[in-house]
């Protein structure tokens, strides 16, 4: 391919759906190809090095998230050279459509994926349950999902109330239940907030002997989100490929969020509901050491008045010493780390509650 139309150097913003995805056939080159599968799906393909990776995205997700309207995939091209398989939908349709699977049937049948030595899925919410359904294309992937759901059909999920509008949607055919899709994976992992009951509903779901549930708290409502805001997700992905991604390592890559914004005040809001006062003002010494926040310096008086003491240093300089001092990588922080090492391997990334308060 040229470099002149090296797909990380194009500029898509601004495009409609029908010219971004015409687009494509020039960005391909010679070496892939792009395709329409119907009216509401795109798929392209960019051949480079021979890890492959899939990843599954909605239009909308895409010009959200980058100024350029490019896919989420291309990063991991531009920085590790992977080839990339990029399926795309014009709205949430959970790529539940005949064009679709009649082009994983197609790849399958000319052996497509045999070409590459490894094979990477990814997908978040309806795409997260795509690159779980789809993954069974290619035996022996290794699976990245945020948020999936397992299937929208109405037998199996009544409790679902948030996508009634799919429920006439066919997920009981080709590449229909996910869970039963990743018995062909390598290894999956599942990444939900069980603070979500319906997320953490369709998780269980996925409970398999090759499936890490990786639970994780006071993240966005929109998982994905967060894990680019902290530059975590293409070391998730990096780390999968290289079959470093552990309990132990998702653990390690998540205290980026001690330092993430949104996290820090979705947290607090948190322990003021549950009148924490303690974590309270172990939160804020944690964050007014790293910067200036007005919100967190109003909730630790706030807290101290309610535990009727004065722990804090005057407003000027916020540095704890003493027994209080906690250290980054300590414990006995409300922002610590902790790891549910239970037989169904599941790791638990939230808050250390072991304080009192």
């Amino acid at each position: 391919m040229q470099d002149r139309t090296f797909p990380t150097e194009t500029d898509l913003s601004g495009l409609a759906w029908g010219d971004w995805s015409e687009r494509m056939h020039d960005i391909a080159g010679d070496d892939g190809f792009a395709e329409r599968l119907g009216d509401r799906h795109t798929a392209v393909f960019i051949e480079k090095k021979p890890v492959l990776l899939v990843s599954f995205e909605s239009f909308d997700a895409i010009r959200d998230r980058s100024e350029a309207a490019h896919p989420i995939g291309w990063e991991m091209m531009k920085a590790l050279g992977w080839s990339q398989l990029t399926l795309v939908s014009d709205g949430d349709t959970w790529f539940r459509d005949r064009h679709v699977t009649g082009f994983f049937d197609r790849l399958i049948d000319d052996g497509f994926f045999e070409e590459f030595e490894q094979v990477l899925f990814y997908g978040a919410g309806p795409a997260g349950y795509a690159a779980t359904a789809y993954s069974v294309a290619a035996p022996g992937a290794k699976v990245l999902a945020l948020q999936p759901q397992a299937t929208l059909d109405p037998r199996v999920t009544d409790w679902d109330d948030r996508f009634r509008h799919m429920r006439r949607t066919d997920f009981t055919s080709r590449f229909g239940y996910a869970p039963d899709m990743l018995d062909a994976a390598d290894e999956a992992f599942i990444v939900y907030d069980q603070e979500n009951e319906l997320d953490a509903m369709h998780a269980a779901l996925f409970t398999r002997p090759n499936v890490t549930k990786i639970r994780v708290r006071f993240l966005d409502l929109n998982i994905e989100t967060s894990l680019l805001r902290m530059k975590v997700l293409y070391r998730m992905l990096a780390q999968m490929s290289a079959d470093k991604l552990t309990l132990t390592a998702t653990a390690k890559l998540l205290r980026a969020r001690h330092k993430d914004a949104p996290y820090q005040f979705t947290l607090l809001r948190h322990l003021q509901a549950q009148e924490r006062h303690g974590l309270v003002i172990h939160l804020c010494n944690d964050v007014l050491r790293r910067r200036n926040a007005r919100p967190f310096r109003k909730a630790i008086n706030h807290a101290e008045a309610q535990l009727g003491i004065r722990q804090n240093p005057p407003a000027e300089s916020h540095a704890v010493t003493g027994p209080e001092a906690v250290a980054d990588t300590g414990s006995g922080t409300v922002a610590d780390t902790t790891i549910d090492t239970a037989p169904d391997t599941e790791t638990d990334i939230g808050p250390n509650t072991a304080a009192t308060g």
